[in-house]
C-alpha cells in the first residue's frame, strides 16, 4: 500500500505518525488509505513508541469569562462546565468541541476516562433539571467527532468510581441510587463494541469511591456505606479481569478515613495521593511524603499521572483561581503551568490521555 506517492511505506508512515493530534482529523479526511492507517491500533502504538504522541490532561472545568471572572469567583454565580485541555509538554490550553445538544453546559459531576484515542463521558446531573444522566458520549481525537454510546443500564447512579484500562474498556463501580443508597454493583463498557457487561457485586457498598486501573487489575478504593453517609472507609477491593472475580478486601489501605479522590496510580505502579499538604506515596504498607504541595494548589480538585509525572489542579482557597502544576516523580520538583484566566475555573473531574 502506497501512503505517499514516491515514498516507501515505512518512511511515509513515519511522516504520518509525526502529525500533531489537532491535525489528525484533516489527515483522516484526505484519503481512505490515510484514514485506515491513522485509525488503526498499530498507528497509536507506533506514535507512542516513537514518542511522537501528544500528552493531554482533559478537565471538566467551569467556563470563566475574563470580563466576569471576579463576579464568578467572589459572588458564586452558577458556573457552566465545558471540556478544557492542557498539553503539559507545551503548556498550551484549548477547549474541546461541545457535546451536541448540551447548550447549557456539561452534566454536573459527569465522569471522564480515556480509552485508546477516545474520551468517554458518562453520568452526572442535567444542569437544568438535575435529573441523573445515563447517557454515554465518546469523543474520538483522531476524527475530532462525538458519537453517542449505549446508555448505562440498571439504576441511575451518581458519584460512582470510574476507571479505564486505557485501551477499550471502562469500568463503573459503586456510587448511589436515587434514594441515596450506596451501591455494590459494578459494570464494564466496551467502547469498541458499544456493549455493557455486568461484573459481580463488590463485597461492600461504596459511595464516592475511587476506581484505578493498576497492574492489570481494577482497584476500588475507599467510599462509604449507606448508613455511614460521608464517613469514608480505609478499605479497598481488587477485581481480577482474567478470572472476572473480586479478590479479598484490602483492610486499611488508606491510613486515614478520607475521600480518596486524589488517589492515582503512577507509571511506576506506585499509588500516590495528596494529603495534609503533601504528595504521599504508598511504599510497602506505609504512605510516605515525597513532596510538599505548592501553597496555591493546597486545595486539590484533580490529580492525574503519566510517565513519571503527576499533574495537580487546585486552588489556594475558596473562590480563588485554579492553578496547574506538574511534579517530576524522578526528582520531586514542581513545574508551574501558566494558567490563562479563562482556564482558571473550578475543575470537577479529569483524566490523562495520550494521542
Amino acid at each position: 500500500m502506497e501512503l505517499i506517492p514516491g515514498l516507501p511505506y515505512d518512511i511515509a508512515r513515519d511522516c504520518l505518525i509525526r502529525v500533531e493530534y489537532k491535525q489528525l482529523a484533516t489527515v483522516v479526511s484526505i484519503c481512505k488509505s490515510w484514514k485506515s492507517e491513522t485509525e488503526s491500533p498499530e498507528f497509536r502504538r507506533l506514535r507512542r513508541a516513537a514518542c511522537t504522541g501528544q500528552k493531554l490532561v482533559v478537565m471538566v472545568q467551569a467556563r470563566v469569562n475574563p470580563d466576569q471572572a471576579s463576579n464568578i469567583m467572589k459572588n458564586g454565580v452558577s458556573p457552566v462546565y465545558r471540556f478544557a485541555l492542557l498539553e503539559p509538554d507545551t503548556g498550551d490550553w484549548c477547549e474541546l468541541p461541545p457535546i451536541p445538544g448540551f447548550s447549557n453546559g456539561l452534566p454536573l459531576f459527569c465522569q471522564v476516562a480515556s480509552a485508546g484515542s477516545d474520551l468517554v463521558v458518562l453520568g452526572g446531573l442535567d444542569p437544568v433539571t438535575w435529573e441523573v444522566s445515563v447517557s454515554v458520549f465518546i469523543f474520538n481525537f483522531v476524527s475530532a467527532t462525538w458519537r453517542r454510546g449505549a446508555d448505562m443500564p440498571g439504576v441511575r447512579r451518581s458519584f460512582f468510581g470510574f476507571a479505564s484500562d486505557f485501551d477499550r474498556m471502562v469500568y463503573v463501580v459503586g456510587g448511589h441510587d436515587g434514594d441515596k443508597n450506596a451501591l455494590r454493583s459494578s459494570m464494564a463498557y466496551d467502547t469498541a463494541k458499544d456493549e455493557w457487561l455486568s461484573l459481580p457485586d463488590m463485597a461492600r457498598e461504596r459511595d464516592e469511591c475511587k476506581a484505578i486501573f493498576r497492574h492489570g487489575k481494577l482497584h476500588v478504593i475507599g467510599g462509604y456505606r449507606t448508613e455511614m453517609q460521608g464517613r469514608f472507609e480505609r478499605t479497598a477491593e481488587v477485581f481480577e479481569i482474567a478470572s472476572w472475580q473480586w479478590e479479598n478486601v484490602l483492610d486499611d489501605l488508606l491510613e486515614d478515613a478520607m475521600c480518596p479522590k486524589t488517589c492515582v496510580c503512577g507509571s511506576d505502579g506506585v499509588l500516590y495521593m495528596c494529603r495534609g499538604g503533601y504528595v504521599v506515596a504508598l511504599k510497602g504498607s506505609t504512605w510516605q511524603p515525597v513532596a510538599d504541595l505548592p501553597a496555591d494548589v493546597s486545595n486539590i480538585a484533580n490529580v492525574t499521572a503519566w510517565q513519571d509525572k503527576l499533574g495537580v489542579i487546585g486552588t489556594a482557597g475558596f473562590r480563588e483561581p485554579y492553578m496547574a502544576y506538574v511534579l517530576d516523580l524522578k526528582n520531586y520538583k514542581w513545574k508551574k503551568m501558566e494558567t490563562p484566566q479563562q482556564y482558571s475555573g473550578h475543575v470537577q473531574s479529569g483524566c490523562y490521555l495520550e494521542i
